[in-house]
């Protein structure tokens, strides 16, 4: 029976601080972290990747934004912006993923799935944002954007700028949790 491991990439696992975001370079990204995990699955293990998507979110949060702008197309809420991000980012691990493998003569099935969950309408959270999502904007341009928005940005601890700050409430079911437990053997994003 294969061991299960369960590894948890951070957002900047596939977007560096230091990077624009081009597609070229979150695939070069995840290329390196396929090489790390077919490492795990020689060693007999079925995998479960989460991962973060904070820069992720924060980009698709500015293409939103900029349409808004320049088209009238309107805005997407937060959970549609990371439902996005999710599919984005599966697709790219996957496709890397399967490259990988492939290179080393390994079959493996490998599926995305989008994960929604249950948060209590009333958490603190939500009263307190400190997720920090985006780029980094001045000074001003934060306190501009939060006239205009509404949205809250706080400093960065680092002194790189300001950046939009989200709510981060604790999730109370994963909805389709079941579903998921049903898929050993294989490698699920």
């Amino acid at each position: 029976m294969k061991k299960l491991a369960v590894v948890a990439l951070g957002g900047n696992a596939l977007l560096r601080s230091d990077q624009k975001g081009t597609i070229g370079e979150q695939e070069a990204n995840a290329y390196a972290t396929a090489e790390c995990l077919v490492k795990l699955m020689k060693r007999d293990y079925n995998i479960v990747i989460t991962h973060g998507n904070g820069p992720q979110v924060g980009n698709i949060m500015l293409a939103n934004s900029a349409g808004h702008r320049m088209f009238g197309i309107p805005e997407m809420p937060m959970d549609i912006c990371v439902a996005y991000s999710q599919g984005f980012i599966g697709y790219v691990i996957e496709q890397q993923l399967k490259n990988v493998l492939e290179l080393n003569e390994m079959e493996r099935d490998i599926i995305t799935i989008a994960t929604r969950v249950l948060v209590n309408k009333d958490d603190p959270a939500f009263n307190s944002p400190s997720k920090p999502v985006g780029p980094y904007y001045t000074k001003e341009e934060a306190a501009a954007n939060m006239k205009e928005t509404g949205s809250v940005f706080m400093e960065d601890a680092r002194g790189r700028g300001w950046r939009k700050v989200v709510a981060s409430p604790k999730p109370l079911v994963i909805l389709n949790k079941k579903t998921i437990e049903k898929l050993p053997g294989r490698i699920i994003l």
